[in-house]
């Protein structure tokens, strides 16, 4: 046997790095305290301090780990855990009344969940506790019958899912994390192979001949790609700044600009975007057309709208103004960034208008995707430098 074959081996076993960020660490231990505690809680005020059905269930803890931590696996999405719970719970009550022995009445009671929760597109690991928990609990769970698969099952289940859809909302997270359900051309999926090389289907496809489940949902996955593949192509270009792409010429207005006069400004100049600056032409938000258009008031009529308005009011200089409507929390680059800090702006998080600031946090300038693929054109047509 080689002298490095244990070492190696051995080296298996070293936890593969987390690249989850602290704020995001702490963000799903907060959840965790909050989703626990709540659960419990209401536990306690529908059964009240004698009741004879456990408070809290071992599983739910495993579960706040899925909801709060990797809310974005298939495996902590809702209706894993109502419908894996549920299952579970349900076939390891049976199994208990049926089966004498506890060792095979457990062994059958995870066996056949996973197989159920497999049938029911629903599987959800801590399920297979809420099986175990139902022929091992003792005599109280036991005592229960098929009231355990409603009291404490299915009401910590909806609890713990209430409180992970209420925090994940109110902390700016997405969850649910579905997939895409919207069908795909073949025109569409036909651009997509143009421009990124394969398509959802092609990662479907190679999913489906593997003979494992992966903890991952294919559009992400789909997602991850296409953006290493614009990584690895933008890393090419790490020499192009984001000052030499952009567009110099920038029309901004301020929060206290007057909603008609910002319209004609993007009538005038054709722009979507214009950065919102103070005094110091720092930058404090944005507004684009859409902005306008989705709000009452502003618009094609907004001067109009905005004279009656502060007429009736007694003042006729009174009319909406752009701090009213504008986004404050705005991506915005570094002039002297690398193009490559653009790539998850416009790939993943759908920006079409960046704004470029220098080191005092300035507008100097903005980027679009027409630039950015300009700028990468003319990366690629230029000659070679020559070396002396």
């Amino acid at each position: 046997m080689s002298r490095t074959f244990v070492p190696g081996w051995l080296s298996r076993f070293l936890p593969a790095p987390v690249a989850v960020k602290w704020q995001e660490r702490a963000r799903s231990c907060v959840g965790a305290l909050l989703g626990i505690a709540f659960t419990g809680g209401l536990m306690y005020l529908l059964l009240g301090p004698s009741a004879t059905v456990p408070l809290l269930v071992a599983p739910m803890g495993a579960s706040a780990v899925l909801l709060f931590a990797v809310p974005a696996s298939p495996l902590a999405q809702p209706w894993s855990i109502i419908g894996g719970n549920l299952v579970s719970a349900t076939i390891g009550v049976t199994c208990a009344l049926l089966i004498g022995d506890p060792t095979l009445a457990a062994a059958l009671a995870v066996a056949l969940s996973i197989c159920g929760m497999f049938a029911l597109r629903c599987v959800h690991p801590p399920s297979g506790a809420v099986a175990l928990t139902a022929v091992l609990g003792g005599p109280v769970i036991h005592a229960l019958g098929y009231r355990f698969v409603l009291e404490p099952i299915a009401i910590q289940s909806a609890a713990l899912l209430l409180a992970a859809l209420v925090y994940h909302a109110a902390t700016g997270h997405r969850y649910p994390h579905a997939g895409r359900q919207d069908r795909v051309t073949a025109s569409q999926a036909a651009d997509e192979a143009s421009r990124v090389g394969f398509t959802r289907a092609d990662v479907k496809a190679v999913l489906g001949r593997r003979d494992e489940l992966l903890d991952i949902d294919p559009d992400d996955l789909y997602s991850l790609l296409r953006e290493t593949q614009l990584q690895a192509f933008s890393r090419s270009f790490a020499e192009l700044r984001c000052e030499d792409i952009m567009s110099r010429h920038v029309v901004s207005v301020s929060a206290t600009t007057r909603a008609g006069a910002a319209w004609d400004l993007f009538r005038r100049n054709k722009v979507k975007a214009l950065p919102v600056v103070d005094a110091s032409q720092r930058l404090i938000g944005i507004v684009t057309r859409a902005d306008f258009v989705d709000n009452k008031g502003f618009g094609a009529f907004a001067p109009i709208a905005g004279y009656f308005d502060g007429w009736l009011r007694g003042d006729r200089l009174r009319s909406a103004d752009v701090g009213s409507v504008m986004t404050t929390e705005v991506c915005s680059v570094n002039a002297s960034e690398p193009i490559t800090e653009l790539v998850p702006m416009f790939a993943n998080f759908g920006h079409h208008h960046v704004p470029v600031l220098d080191h005092a946090g300035r507008v100097v300038g903005m980027i679009t995707q027409v630039d950015l693929i300009a700028g990468l054109y003319r990366q690629t047509v230029a000659p070679p430098r020559r070396t002396a």
